[in-house]
């Protein structure tokens, strides 16, 4: 994106981390313009910087009920499932290095 096309107000996106907001200031430091947006506070080179008019929500709401959960988890613990499922590891840790 070209640094002129930088507004006030403009959604934007860095695509390096995902990190979208609101430009709330621009500001000019050692011949390069950087962004401030909304949403971190931090500054971003504004040839960094995309559009962001399209992106999605990707906060998903929670539609089972805790209890429902832990009733259901309880019942695998105190099934043979689980227990079947010890009988067959060796009971050690492999977790790399």
């Amino acid at each position: 994106m070209l640094t002129e096309e930088i507004a006030l107000g403009m959604r934007v996106r860095y695509p390096r981390t995902g990190t979208t907001g609101a430009v709330v200031r621009i500001e000019q430091v050692r011949g390069s313009r950087f962004a401030e947006l909304d949403s971190t506070h931090l500054l971003y080179r504004t040839d960094q910087l995309i559009p962001a008019e399209h992106i999605k929500n990707s906060v998903t709401a929670i539609t089972e009920d805790a209890k429902e959960v832990i009733r259901r988890e309880r019942e695998f613990a105190g099934g043979t499932g689980l227990q079947d499922a010890l009988k067959n590891i060796d009971q050690s840790c492999e977790g790399g290095g």
